[in-house]
């Protein structure tokens, strides 16, 4: 038993090393990801106050759920460093030979590459002009930063031209930022960083269970586009002003993806009948009354959605509620329309495949 548990031990201290050896000069991690087209354009958004001194920003990106084959958005926050001197790398998705790939954002004493994108608030696709480090103090820059002088003092404020303003979420393909990294910006990629820290891990963990931040339900207009702090998705929200560009429903989503881009069944335009054309008579007639029963149920289920849905909309209005808690529950009716569609559609659809003409045989035996 001695030797089998000094084999053991051996055997994990080798482990321990070569991921220490590993984690010395780590790279961006890299996740393929198997479908062709890119994230949605970034949302427009103002940046919350910062919570407090030390913290840094990080911008919000689109991340990828494999379980809902959707985009969803990871809201920008401010984030305590890890360490003094340390900025933040955003993460970006890049085009690749078929496939876009997610290179995760870091920490680190230098600024790497973060595919070009114009993040904004100093972000704007090279470095960050953000702000700096001095005498182990973090200097907020005014000009780019959102900074209550009143309770944060190492403070200063330097115009920086921004010019250009896009909101293109990815790099190279059709449509992408064509920048390159620098040398600089490869040897910072190489140099010691760290990862995501926890609050940073579990403020993601957030957002992919929040239905609300699928690209699906919020069509690139997420309603929690930026929080004060990680993970608090109540105090401190900032919504999005406004999409950063057209939104591309994913083929597989159908109308739930945002195909009639309603946010009430009354936004809705009336269901259409289909005309029965079986080859017999008998069945036509049958298929008309089932459809008509069907249309009937389902204009039903949409005036009690509406009807739940105006109930909402009236204890706002008594709550004297604000624009970023309107957004969420504007978000939340958008997907339940859209559900909605999707099911009495897919109930249209089997009617009519009961219904449909067996198909011809061809060849073989007579």
């Amino acid at each position: 038993m001695r030797k089998i548990f000094s084999l053991h031990t051996l055997l994990f201290a080798l482990a321990v090393l070569a991921l220490s050896a590993a984690m010395s000069t780590p790279s961006p991690a890299q996740v393929r990801i198997s479908v062709g087209f890119g994230p949605p354009p970034l949302p427009v958004y103002d940046q919350p106050l910062c919570p407090g001194d030390g913290y840094l920003w990080t911008p919000g990106y689109w991340g990828w759920d494999a379980d809902f084959d959707d985009y969803y958005w990871i809201p920008g926050t401010w984030i305590l460093a890890p360490e003094v001197g340390f900025f933040w790398t955003p993460p970006y998705w890049g085009w690749d030979n078929g496939a876009f790939l997610f290179y995760d954002g870091y920490w680190g004493p230098e600024i790497g590459f973060y595919g070009g994108i114009d993040y904004g608030f100093g972000y704007f696709g090279t470095g960050f002009v953000g702000g700096r480090w001095e005498g182990g103090h973090f200097f907020y820059n005014r000009a780019v930063l959102n900074v209550n002088v009143e309770n944060i003092h190492n403070v200063y404020n330097q115009t920086v031209e921004h010019n250009v303003v896009n909101h293109v979420s990815y790099n190279g393909g059709e449509g992408g930022v064509t920048a390159r990294p620098t040398a600089q910006e490869e040897a910072a990629s190489r140099a010691r960083h760290v990862g995501p820290v926890a609050a940073q891990m579990q403020h993601i963990n957030a957002a992919r269970g929040n239905p609300e931040m699928r690209a699906s339900a919020n069509h690139g207009k997420p309603a929690i586009a930026a929080t004060a702090r990680p993970g608090d998705f109540k105090s401190g929200v900032v919504p999005a002003r406004e999409a950063g560009g057209e939104y591309t429903a994913h083929p597989s989503h159908g109308a739930t993806a945002g195909g009639t881009n309603a946010v009430h069944p009354n936004d809705l335009a009336p269901i259409e009948r289909a005309t029965p054309n079986t080859g017999n008579a008998k069945n036509d007639k049958k298929y008309q009354k089932e459809q008509d029963k069907l249309i009937a149920k389902q204009t039903q289920e949409r005036q009690k959605l509406q009807q739940q849905q105006d109930k909402e909309h009236a204890k706002l209005a008594r709550q004297n509620a604000d624009d970023a808690k309107k957004a969420q529950v504007e978000q939340r009716h958008r997907q339940q329309t859209d559900q909605l569609v999707q099911k009495h559609t897919q109930q249209r659809q089997q009617l009519q495949q009961r219904y449909s003409p067996p198909p011809e045989r061809g060849g073989g035996r007579k």
